[in-house]
């Protein structure tokens, strides 16, 4: 199946990143959202990063102004009519998702493939929202999307081994490396990383140290690049809150269990960097 226009739902973090590397790698892009600003300010962010690339050295300008040319952008989902690859980075809310996959399965044809970046709702409970079971897959792209190289690519219980493929070459033509999860909740990577961010909320929230000493430990102690609470922060705490819910909820188990601490900030609106403040305050 030849793909040269992808359709992106979501001009936040996510979607405008996997926007950016779409258009990096020569395809056409749709990029969609709630509202036309919306969209535009995720178009910008894409303009900020490329200029920021322009003066590091590594495009020039003339290369910069033709990836933002493949771009368009729009709040209308009609408009993904042409594409033919469809990737949705909707907030990580199942009624959200439930509703856009029935709409979308109305605008786009037949043979489009509907792959969604969702961070740990079960792909066949997505899929059974369509009428196209065999073409709909996750596609869980890292975040920051354009610097981090994981895709995980997770089949539902009905995808179709072609639709797989297709994902699958998809992320290499990003530029990515791909690794195959099962549909579980949370998949691979956020059954891992939640519980040990989760755990780190624990620890503020008893008393075991500081969100400074819990982040260096981490950092020095276990060598990751960043503490748990910086990664909350950036990852979105209501994001991390959403996926620990999936998980409490789809295990029944209480290792999944949301620290009360980690709910309190999200109440509060405390989201991490993009609200300002999160376990940590950002200026």
């Amino acid at each position: 199946m030849e793909i040269k226009t992808i359709g992106v739902i979501g001009a936040g973090q996510m979607g405008s990143g996997i926007a950016q590397v779409a258009a990096m790698s020569g395809l056409d892009v749709i990029m969609n959202d709630i509202n036309s600003e919306v969209a535009d300010r995720g178009l910008r962010t894409i303009t900020k990063i490329l200029s920021r690339s322009v003066e590091k050295g590594k495009i020039d300008e003339e290369e910069k102004v033709t990836i933002l040319r493949r771009i368009t952008t729009g709040a209308n989902l009609e408009g993904m009519e042409s594409a033919d690859f469809i990737v949705e980075a909707a907030t990580e809310k199942e009624s959200i998702k439930f509703q856009l996959y029935r709409d979308l399965d109305q605008v786009c044809a037949p043979k489009v493939i509907l792959a969604t970046n969702t961070s740990s709702i079960p792909i066949g409970r997505i899929a059974s929202e369509t009428q196209r079971p065999k073409k709909v897959i996750g596609m869980h792209f890292m975040n920051p999307v354009p610097v981090m190289k994981l895709v995980e690519v997770i089949r539902g219980v009905a995808t179709s081994e072609e639709t797989f493929k297709t994902t699958w070459d998809l992320a290499i033509t990003f530029g990515k490396t791909p690794a195959e999860a099962n549909d579980y909740p949370g998949f691979i990577a956020n059954r891992i990383l939640m519980p040990m961010i989760n755990e780190a909320v624990y620890c503020l929230y008893h008393g075991v140290g500081t969100r400074e000493n819990i982040d260096t430990v981490m950092r020095l102690g276990m060598n990751h690049p960043m503490g748990p609470l910086t990664l909350a922060d950036l990852i979105g705490l209501d994001t991390c809150l959403a996926v620990l819910e999936t998980l409490y909820n789809g295990f029944c188990d209480s290792k999944y269990r949301p620290c009360p601490l980690l709910r309190k900030y999200v109440e509060a609106g405390w989201l991490g960097r993009k609200t300002g403040r999160g376990f940590y305050e950002y200026t």
